[in-house]
């Protein structure tokens, strides 16, 4: 039916509940995002131009978010742990008109707008950010009615890539009626069950800034599913909140299972959880000890999936997954996964080699760079570089992911940008950046550093590479520990052999894929 259609025959119905717990009406939320759309529009923007959100969790960010998706806007939500050089550098690459902030990242916020070369009228902000404007003006002294263009606009989020730049995905506006809900926003929760309105209940307990939870939350309230937010997750109150709204869905990281499951078996056993009925996990793996733990608490409610930001997955439901435990499913209807070696030819069943897939035409690019494109392209198929297999039934498995990506709580983290940094201390003459082993996060950021010449490596060195880092890098880059080396492995082209460092970080453990 769509977000507006559902304000327009039911105004009351509740779309948001906060996470301060208040409910927003379908028909406040549409009005809001109708002011937001036309105020954009009394700036300038037309279709094809972004707006950054640098939002917490809210009904001010899923607003926004509607505002752009019904005026034809890419909407760039920015992760908030970044600091002001980072999202600038976003703000520019994408080419924003319109930054919407909030004020607990006051800083990192003032400083983008100031590097990125944003006028003051072009920023608003939810509370107190120098040299912004309050958000309550957008749109304020416009007519309340719909903005006068209205086409479809789309997410454009920033995955990295070798070069430790993130790039957005673009893809081409399609020209449709927002009104409508997409085709593929229907089909794509039907592969986990998730039908309009049934009395579905989605609960967003990670930041909105990523792919798959902002798609999760955008597709729940077009198709009626109310949408309860949480600012900053946490175990026991997901389960007061589970019991409180009667959730049916979520989208989830192993890293919240391992919290779940460290609970007190009293303090578990206190919430009803008998509403859920998908609770979906992807971005990292998850360790089949874990989600067995899971399935035996919440039931044959745990689904799988793996998938990317630019098209294109599995899918394995509970009792698939219990008949091939470690196996990340078979590719959605419509989607191609497929297994090549370094030639670019199909391997059979059963033989690794780089993991593949298309979904439709896969028809995205990623924003300003070209080569980064063609490069993870074979005809029509696109890689992220993973490994691993199809066995004889086309179940995939993974067996290693992009060979540098770091996982920590489900959030992917790109050892190149770290080394960026890095290597231009001028204590530093090599330095190498890759995961290690957490029992809690999964994985997380080490350094190993080749002292410049002449430099003595030990605590003092590593505090002062530390605090350089903290200044250049949101606080999940930068590295958890620093070891030393007298010289790092490369060959003679340079190529620096990185499995070499990693490898007896992980010995006598399985390396998280």
């Amino acid at each position: 039916m769509g977000l507006w259609k559902i304000a327009e025959q039911q105004p009351e119905r509740t779309a948001v509940i906060t996470p301060e717990g208040r409910a927003v009406a379908y028909g406040e939320l549409a009005a809001t995002a109708d002011r937001y759309g036309r105020g954009l529009q009394a700036m300038g923007l037309r279709p094809g131009d972004a707006v950054v959100l640098m939002l917490p969790n809210g009904a001010d960010l899923v607003a926004a978010y509607f505002a752009a998706l019904q005026t034809g806007l890419y909407v760039v939500t920015v992760n908030w742990h970044l600091v002001g050089a980072e999202v600038a550098y976003i703000a520019e690459d994408s080419g924003a008109k319109t930054f919407i902030a909030h004020e607990r990242f006051a800083e990192a916020a003032a400083d983008a707008a100031a590097g990125s070369g944003l006028p003051a009228e072009a920023c608003f902000a939810v509370g107190e950010v120098p040299g912004f404007r309050p958000l309550a003006e957008l749109g304020a002294d416009e007519p309340r009615t719909r903005p006068d263009i209205r086409t479809a606009g789309s997410p454009m989020l920033y995955t990295s890539g070798t070069t430790g730049r993130p790039k957005g995905v673009r893809r081409p506006l399609t020209g449709a009626d927002p009104d409508e809900v997409p085709v593929a926003s229907t089909w794509f929760f039907s592969i986990f069950g998730l039908e309009p309105f049934d009395d579905h209940v989605h609960l967003c307990g990670s930041p909105l800034y990523h792919t798959a939870v902002l798609n999760f939350v955008g597709i729940s309230l077009q198709l009626g599913h109310a949408a309860v937010l949480m600012d900053r997750w946490d175990a026991e109150e997901m389960l007061r909140l589970i019991e409180r709204h009667r959730v049916t869905h979520s989208h989830m990281v192993p890293t919240q299972f391992r919290r779940l499951l460290a609970l007190p078996e009293p303090t578990r056993q206190r919430y009803d959880v008998s509403s859920l009925r998908a609770m979906i996990h992807g971005a990292a793996p998850c360790p089949p000890e874990v989600k067995r733990a899971m399935l035996d608490w919440w039931g044959p409610v745990v689904i799988e999936y793996y998938a990317a930001t630019e098209g294109g997955g599995t899918v394995i439901p509970a009792e698939e997954w219990l008949a091939k435990p470690g196996s990340v499913g078979r590719p959605w209807p419509g989607s191609v996964v497929t297994i090549l070696d370094d030639d670019g030819q199909e391997l059979p069943a059963g033989e690794i080699g780089t993991v593949y897939m298309r979904m439709g035409s896969s028809n995205f690019e990623y924003h300003n760079d070209e080569a980064k494109t063609r490069q993870a392209r074979v005809g029509d198929l696109f890689t992220l570089g993973d490994v691993g297999y199809l066995d004889e039934d086309g179940y995939l498995f993974l067996c290693d992911r992009r060979n540098d990506m770091i996982i920590s709580g489900g959030v992917n983290i790109y050892p190149a940008e770290i080394e960026n940094e890095l290597s231009v201390h001028p204590k530093v003459g090599d330095v190498a950046v890759f995961g290690v082993p957490h029992d809690d996060w999964g994985e997380q950021v080490k350094a190993v550093v080749q002292p410049a010449d002449g430099v003595e490596p030990g605590e003092a060195l590593t505090e002062e590479l530390l605090v350089h880092a903290r200044a250049r890098l949101a606080g999940f880059k930068v590295p958890r520990s620093v070891d030393y080396l007298d010289e790092l492995p490369r060959d003679p082209n340079g190529k620096l052999y990185k499995r070499k460092l990693r490898d007896p970080y992980w010995a006598g453990r399985d390396r998280a894929i």
